[in-house]
């Protein structure tokens, strides 16, 4: 087939959310973007990865990111529009569609998807914004310190060439950094390179928090909706492993921060129970869809969504391998979610003292495929580029910092965020690191490498260690991150400043800032008495 140029201001590559940020706030500063997507739904761990928000408590407030929380907004009217609510749940303001008890806001990663292209419709439509879908890198021709342009290749065959005057990195492992030939680290900085408390004593490319393939179950009472048993269902159920209190299929975990082994069944109480309480139990972690939000005449049952560590997926790494290696990686960890799948409905000790939960169905329409699992693993960690600035531990943990210090202020701050520096076990054999940390700020200096002029990180892949990545890599910081590379990108665009040039000129960057706190309603420091953690509200 032939190929075609496109020229535009802004390429942003990965639809994950930090992509869908940059893109949405460079449409609306009035620059043209293109965004280029592996998958045909935009959104990546929100949509793609089917992991329901995680995010701080002060999420639901003015703090933080305004077009964020117009996103949040969006997908609570798709259910007060569309779905056979209680007149309670429509009137909540802070309705969560699946009352999980890890985020505020649980709900199917479809609607996700569907919220995302209401954000972008009418830029799409005016033609600000294109959306090149299951489109993949071919290569990137880089010339000395630019990206001269991106060459893409949809399903169909098709190749695209892409010329922008910024490109931003937005994919979930940073893609674009190795086949720019980018400097880059991969895995754990040393603690003498670093002075990280929790760095381990030498460097470790594989040391890769595990991933994770999520998958959607419906609870169907008397039905059976038993999977085929797995191939290498009985490695999963029988390996005991030195990170893990026992075989991985089983309802034992590890409380994160603590070691200490718990036992967390499917159900606390009963199924029946589950629909009005917020029990402590596996079903209520990530619960996307809740019958006590909906009307008994609704036909459809409690979807939850599976993303609990006995699917954390560690024995194989997926960065700076061989592509043989990649793919058994991917391959492994989607048995091990179908074989805990299989275990749960066959092999699992029942709430009422029987063996197995048979009425789990699997739901791949809340998740765009046909069996249940999300359309791509959930990725934890990425490459990371060489920055100007590195945001280490030191900038923003507790122990490192000193109770009621405060996080690192930046001059250059560009967003905000807030989650614990939260590392699941890595490919290396390490287990859980869990540190508290202080709400912190996002530099902009993190986002700009040294090596390249017209690119930029906007998702997982900025410049924090392996360790501050931890706290980095939720859905409000992604987005935070995206949101800055768009402002950024419309002042590139007119100014014809590189980023490094804007960062080092003080009215520049001044402007920039000023853009995202004034037009864009981003905040881009924290009330002392917050980031000091001295206020617990």
């Amino acid at each position: 087939m032939g190929e075609r140029t496109l020229h535009t201001d802004l390429l942003v590559v990965g639809g994950g959310l930090g992509g869908v940020a940059a893109a949405l706030t460079a449409a609306r500063l009035g620059i043209r973007v293109v965004i280029a997507e592996r998958s045909d739904w935009l959104g990546g761990q929100l949509t793609t990865q089917a992991v329901p928000p995680d995010e701080h408590r002060w999420i639901e407030s003015e703090l933080g990111s305004r077009s964020y929380r117009e996103l949040r907004e969006i997908i609570r009217a798709h259910y007060r529009r569309l779905y056979p609510l209680t007149p309670d749940a429509a009137a909540d303001p802070r309705l969560n569609p699946g009352r999980g008890n890890v985020s505020r806001l649980c709900h199917e990663p479809r609607v996700g998807a569907l919220a995302i292209e209401e954000l972008l419709s009418p830029h799409l439509a005016s033609g600000a914004i294109t959306v090149l879908r299951e489109h993949d890198v071919v290569n990137v021709d880089r010339r000395d310190r630019r990206i001269a342009h991106v060459r893409l290749r949809g399903r169909d065959g098709d190749l695209v060439q892409v010329t922008a005057r910024l490109v931003a990195d937005a994919t979930e492992e940073g893609d674009l950094i190795e086949q720019a030939g980018m400097l880059h680290t991969i895995g754990a900085e040393s603690y003498g390179e670093t002075g990280e408390l929790h760095a381990p004593p030498e460097p470790d490319p594989r040391d890769q928090q595990a991933v994770t393939w999520c998958v959607a179950l419906e609870y169907r009472e008397g039905e059976d909706h038993t999977i085929d048993r797995p191939a290498g269902y009985e490695h999963w159920r029988d390996t005991v492993d030195a990170r893990w209190p026992g075989p991985q299929l089983s309802w034992k975990d590890v409380v994160p921060d603590t070691g200490a082994v718990r036992w967390r069944p499917l159900f606390a109480h009963s199924p029946e129970q589950a629909v009005h309480t917020g029990a402590d139990d596996l079903w209520h972690y990530r619960r996307i869809l809740s019958r006590q939000n909906l009307d008994p005449g609704f036909p459809g049952g409690e979807i939850t969504l599976v993303n609990w560590p006995q699917i954390d997926y560690w024995e194989r790494p997926l960065l700076g391998v061989s592509p043989e290696e990649r793919e058994l990686a991917l391959a492994e960890a989607r048995s091990l979610t179908r074989s805990f799948v299989h275990w749960m409905q066959t092999e699992a000790p029942r709430h009422d003292g029987g063996t197995g939960y048979p009425e789990l169905r699997p739901r791949g329409d809340v998740m765009g495929t046909s069996d249940g699992l999300a359309k791509e693993v959930y990725i934890r960690e990425s490459r990371r580029i060489r920055p100007l600035f590195r945001v280490t531990e030191a900038h923003i943990g507790v122990e490192m910092r000193g109770a009621g210090a405060g996080s690192a202020l930046f001059d250059d701050s560009v967003g905000i965020g807030h989650y614990r520096i939260d590392l699941h076990p890595s490919t290396s054999g390490r287990g859980y690191v869990d540190i508290d940390c202080f709400p912190f700020q996002i530099p902009l200096g993190a986002l700009i490498p040294v090596d390249v002029d017209n690119l930029v990180a906007a998702n997982k892949n900025i410049g924090t260690t392996h360790v501050a990545n931890g706290a980095y890599r939720l859905h409000p910081v992604e987005w935070s991150i995206g949101e800055a590379v768009g402002a950024l990108a419309a002042q590139v665009a007119e100014t014809a400043q590189t980023p490094a040039q804007l960062r080092a000129d003080p009215a520049g960057l001044r402007r920039l800032r000023q853009c995202l706190r004034d037009e864009l309603g981003v905040t881009l420091e924290w009330p002392d008495d917050i980031r000091t953690g001295r206020s617990a509200s």
